[in-house]
């Protein structure tokens, strides 16, 4: 999973998604319905969650919500953006993510 700069944010990516984010981070998951690695995505992002108090987990479906694909130019699926306490994505990765990056990344938020 690679840092990114410049990109924040703010509370707003949850406000937009109409979801609440976690207290300490959240990881931020843009699927389509017949993506084969978001499927495995999800359990990964969901146990890391469930590992590390105060980490929320959110799956958008890219398809349904275009608005926010253009927004934090999300290019293909799996997509996941690493969002601090306070919303802002200081990760994002494509594709697959091992559960070690994704532990990794969460470290970088928190």
């Amino acid at each position: 999973m690679e840092g990114r700069s410049g990109m924040s944010g703010g509370d707003g990516l949850g406000a937009e998604a109409g979801v609440e984010l976690g207290e300490r981070a959240t990881l931020v998951q843009f699927s389509t319905a017949f993506c084969q690695p978001c499927r495995a995505t999800r359990r990964t992002l969901a146990e890391v969650a469930g590992m590390v108090e105060g980490v929320g987990h959110v799956e958008i479906d890219a398809e349904e919500r275009l608005d926010l694909v253009r927004k934090y130019d999300i290019v293909r699926t799996p997509t996941v953006l690493v969002l601090d306490g306070a919303g802002r994505v200081v990760v994002r990765a494509s594709g697959q993510p091992r559960r070690a990056d994704v532990i990794a990344a969460l470290g970088r938020a928190v």
